[in-house]
């Protein structure tokens, strides 16, 4: 019995942490080289934008908070393609506004996520990532 209590414990951590990750595809308008986004992120989650590139483009993204129930302590990574989640751009080392040359071509991942206080009590922060490639 013991057994079992662990595994459908296990199974429900797992699915909700599964199910709390999120990511979607950034299509730039035919003509346009950036983009708005904007959402939300509450306690352990990310997010995660990818972002098809060539080698040699510049990169901007710049994060800004829009809304928050703790502190806002809100940032992003840049990863490149088939990363195991070591990043190029860390912006809780770095800021919240990143202009970089892309190393290679591929689908980046820009990861939104909390740090903090604001992580560890389940806070829900909302922001608006503004990302462009040139």
């Amino acid at each position: 019995m013991r057994n079992h209590l662990i595994l459908s414990a296990l199974v429900l951590a797992l699915a909700s942490a599964a199910w709390a990750q999120r990511a979607a595809d950034v299509k730039f308008n035919p003509g346009d080289f950036g983009t708005m986004v904007s959402g939300t992120i509450t306690g352990n989650e990310y997010f995660d934008y990818k972002l098809d590139a060539q080698a040699g483009q510049e990169m901007f993204a710049d994060l800004k908070v829009s809304d928050n129930n703790g502190n806002g302590v809100i940032y992003f990574n840049i990863l490149p393609p088939d990363s195991d989640g070591e990043a190029i751009y860390n912006g809780s080392i770095n800021g919240n506004t990143a202009r970089i040359d892309l190393p290679e071509d591929g689908d980046y991942t820009i990861r939104v996520y909390l740090m903090g206080n604001d992580r560890d009590t389940d806070k829900t922060v909302g922001y608006n990532l503004d990302l462009s490639i040139q």
